[in-house]
Order: structure tokens, then C-alpha cells, then sequence
């Protein structure tokens, strides 16, 4: 296992849509989600986000949606797992990064899915456990989801790890602009 590297990895962000968000009984992961989205564009990190089947389920919410730059992608898919979608692992390789960050909904579904798929495929997978969430308490709350993932070689982590490990110390030019975010 090794540290996230900024300059060797990306954000993957899954399914943060408005029917999925509203069916959560806790929505304090879209602000962190907002802070690891603003944290990416500040330390120039790709991202990359899905929809699952949108026209039933929603777009990303405006919450994330707004602070996501022009240059991320989109992938609208109907597959649980992202690397099932045409081209997102074609796309993936292009970034050049072996260390993936993921966060989103369902957990015990989509994230666990890419996650384990990712890691087959070769990539380092770091998981925010606190920035994924499943409709149901019971699918989350017993981690069966996030223990498969580990088992299968994920790294499962946390915002302000995630942060302060890309950081490295607090002399990281962008230190201030990140720690405002947290406080």
C-alpha cells in the first residue's frame, strides 16, 4: 500500500443523483463530497463522474454539479460496475494514473462493483467511506460492502485522510485553501 499521490491519481465520483440523494436519511456526505470535488480542482486532480440511468434516477445534484470543472466526464451508464460502460476504462487509461479515489451511491452496489473491478484491472483504489452512502441503513451500516472491497485489496479511508495524505505537510502551497475547507 502506498500514499495517494496528487500527481498519480483521480477522482471518481458515482451516482450522486438527485432521486438517490433524497432517498438518504443523512446528506451531510454532499458537503463532503463538495470538499473532496473542491480539493481535486485545487490541486488540478482529474474527475470523473456517473449517472446511473438518469432519466429515472436524476442528474448529479447541483450541489456537486456546481463546483465539478468543465473538464470533467460524464459517463451516463445503465451497468453497475463503470468498467462494464463503452470506453470509461479506455478513458481511465488516458489520464495515465494508477491510483483511483472513489466515492458515492449505493455503496454496497455501484462503488463496491467499480471498486473491485477497478483493482482487477490493476489500479490503486482508495474508498471514502464517509462520502458513500446506500438507501438503506442496513446495506451501509454493516459494511459488507466496504469489507469485500478491503478484502479484495481497496484502501478504505476518509476525507481528511484523503486530504492531508495528498497534502503530505503543511507546507504544500495549497495548505491553507484545503484546511479552510475542513475547519
Amino acid at each position: 500500500m502506498s500514499l495517494i499521490k496528487i500527481e498519480d491519481c483521480l477522482l471518481l465520483i458515482i451516482d450522486f443523483q438527485e432521486r438517490l440523494v433524497a432517498s438518504l436519511k443523512d446528506s451531510s456526505i454532499i458537503e463532503k463530497a463538495v470538499k473532496l470535488v473542491k480539493t481535486a480542482n485545487l490541486l488540478d486532480i482529474p474527475i470523473i463522474y456517473s449517472e446511473q440511468y438518469p432519466k429515472g434516477l436524476g442528474k448529479t445534484v447541483n450541489e456537486i454539479s456546481s463546483v465539478l470543472p468543465s473538464k470533467a466526464i460524464k459517463f451516463e451508464k445503465t451497468s453497475f460496475s463503470l468498467l462494464n460502460e463503452n470506453n470509461f476504462l479506455e478513458t481511465l487509461k488516458s489520464y495515465n494514473k494508477k491510483q483511483v479515489i472513489i466515492c458515492g451511491i449505493e455503496a454496497h452496489i455501484c462503488v463496491y462493483q467499480t471498486a473491485v473491478e477497478l483493482i482487477k484491472a490493476g489500479f490503486d483504489v482508495t474508498v471514502a467511506k464517509d462520502i458513500c452512502a446506500s438507501r438503506k441503513d442496513c446495506e451501509f451500516e454493516f459494511g459488507v460492502g466496504f469489507n469485500l472491497m478491503n478484502s479484495a485489496g481497496a484502501h478504505v479511508s476518509c476525507l481528511e485522510i484523503i486530504l492531508f495524505e495528498l497534502l503530505r505537510g503543511a507546507n504544500h502551497p495549497k495548505f491553507k485553501d484545503i484546511q479552510a475547507l475542513i475547519k
